[in-house]
């Protein structure tokens, strides 16, 4: 498999190891209160360190996941702020990446902020899940490389254009698509893409058919590109005597069968250019290939005019359609799954799970991460008191549900402390909680499965098959230096839990024969912590 060599790569391949975790904080007022308020996230913060702060509860729990990162135009001015300790990159941080010919590592500085990211994507995703990645011609190549690597190019599903219908004018070209980038985690667990009612497509019914509105669905290839030799290239007679000769999708044997049940339509209609085609009701289950170009989802201008309309003014721009996203999520999920998008811009893809969950009657749910980018000083919105992205990220979501009586509703977080030894250290403490899901997924690199069973009085965590997790914490600096695994709380335990025990702790009073006999793996937090600390 080709691999791509850019400037720092090295140094950024593994940085999403040493990213800490960070607690996530729930700020009351600026949640939004409704029956489905509690799954539904929308998380104020460094999308990097948010990302890392997810995995201990939902590490492989996410269907799908859409993200809109920067083109990397040179227009739009974002910043490479990642906390990478290597001399060969420092010094991009904190300055606006710039245009081609001015910035010589423009690339470099996009594929080492995209890489951490897509690696912590990639944990976060489901076996049965995917990824959409929007792109256009600044990184479309950089792109497919780099998540071929991530995600390996096995799991490659589709290449989607969009064709937005407002394009850049040059000399030469003007450009009038995007692309969408579609990966699986793994493929082989992905199940078929299954076209029925209500996954944003159009079920008509030209010819009066009695059992109702039916998809057109592809039944064969073109004449030019038909295979003469293929067994399924065979002639088949419509109604009005015109005989097809092609290669068809379908066997001969499938295809009487398909005639038989009236599923083949003949036309005339000028959408369907009088080529055959397979009649799939809402009630078949016809395993379709989706089209890889949307031209019916919405334009850039359209979803423009649509945010205008819900905020009054022009406050954000580019946004995707919601009907994009509708139909990237509507392809992808089911009705009780979870959505990411951590590069949430003006908040398009809560208002698609949003809309879809009430087209739907479904119970999707929605996380959504955007970075406090400040809003220019000469805009509407600056004026008009948003001085940040997040905000219109949040009010968004807000008047929709509002304007719409939805009711549903989401919880508003921010980064809150780090858990890492230096946080700790200098007194910056978690809650217990909040500390035993993290050691949880240390322990045993999965979510947490059932949070009511931690129990801070007798410091028990959680178990898996084949062993238990304890941590022996409080949140108060002055105890921390107290704590230590005794023998006394060794019996105990091993009185009550046999198996084998990892046990975190500032300290360990029991020499390695006891910990043997006791099933005791002990781990410190954080490592010479005690010794400092007193």
């Amino acid at each position: 498999m080709a691999t791509l060599q850019f400037k720092g790569k090295s140094a950024v391949w593994n940085h999403h190891l040493s990213v800490p975790y960070h607690t996530l904080e729930k700020d009351a007022k600026k949640s939004f209160k409704g029956a489905d308020a509690e799954e539904n996230l929308i998380i104020e913060g460094d999308n990097l360190l948010a990302l890392k702060s997810l995995l201990p509860k939902y590490q492989g729990r996410i269907k799908c996941i859409y993200i809109d990162p920067p083109y990397n135009t040179g227009k739009e001015g974002w910043i490479f702020n990642d906390n990478v300790n290597s001399p060969t990159i420092r010094d991009w941080v904190g300055k606006v990446v710039g245009q081609e010919g001015e910035d010589l590592t423009r690339h470099d500085k996009w594929l080492c902020m995209m890489t951490p990211r897509l690696k912590l994507l990639w944990e976060l995703l489901a076996d049965d899940g995917v990824i959409f990645v929007s792109l256009d011609d600044n990184e479309l190549y950089n792109g497919r490389i780099i998540l071929n690597e991530i995600f390996d190019e096995k799991n490659f599903v589709q290449n989607f254009m969009w064709l937005h219908g407002k394009g850049k004018k040059d000399k030469y070209s003007r450009t009038l698509q995007q692309y969408i980038l579609c990966y699986a985690k793994r493929k082989e667990s992905l199940q078929p893409w299954v076209l029925l009612k209500g996954k944003n497509y159009t079920f008509e019914n030209p010819d009066n058919d009695l059992r109702g509105p039916w998809f057109s669905g592809s039944v064969s290839f073109s004449e030019e590109r038909s295979n003469k030799s293929h067994p399924n290239y065979y002639k088949i007679t419509s109604p009005s005597g015109i005989i097809w000769e092609r290669q068809w999708q379908c066997s001969e044997d499938e295809m009487k069968e398909y005639l038989s049940q009236d599923k083949i339509y003949f036309g005339p209609a000028p959408k369907y250019e009088n080529v055959p085609r397979l009649k799939i009701f809402p009630t078949d289950e016809e395993e379709v290939i989706p089209p890889n170009i949307f031209d019916d989802v919405g334009t850039t201008r359209q979803a423009q005019k649509h945010l205008d309309e819900i905020f009054g003014k022009n406050y954000f721009e580019n946004p995707k359609p919601v009907e994009l996203i509708k139909r990237l999520i509507g392809l992808s999920t089911n009705e009780q799954d979870i959505i990411l998008d951590s590069f949430a811009g003006s908040g398009t893809t809560a208002e698609s799970v949003i809309e879809l969950n009430a087209q739907e009657k479904s119970k999707r749910t929605y996380i959504l991460v955007q970075l406090p980018e400040e809003i220019k000083k000469d805009t509407p919105a600056y004026k008009d008191g948003f001085r940040w992205v997040h905000e219109i990220t949040r009010e968004r979501v807000k008047r929709v549900i509002a304007k719409n009586k939805y009711k549903t509703g989401f919880t508003y977080y921010t980064l809150g402390s780090s858990i890492d030894a230096e946080s700790i250290l200098t007194g910056k403490l978690p809650t217990y909680k909040e500390f035993a899901k993290y050691v949880y997924y240390l322990a045993t690199g999965k979510n947490h499965p059932d949070e009511k069973k931690i129990k801070e009085d007798n410091s028990f965590v959680g178990k898996t098959d084949h062993q238990s997790v304890y941590l022996v914490y409080e949140k108060n600096a002055d105890a921390l230096k107290k704590l230590a695994i005794t023998l006394d709380w060794a019996q105990k335990t091993h009185k009550k839990d046999t198996n084998k025990k990892i046990v975190y702790a500032p300290a360990c009073y029991l020499d390695d024969e006891a910990l043997e006999q006791f099933n005791i793996k002990f781990v410190s937090i954080p490592y010479n912590l005690f010794e400092r600390a007193t």
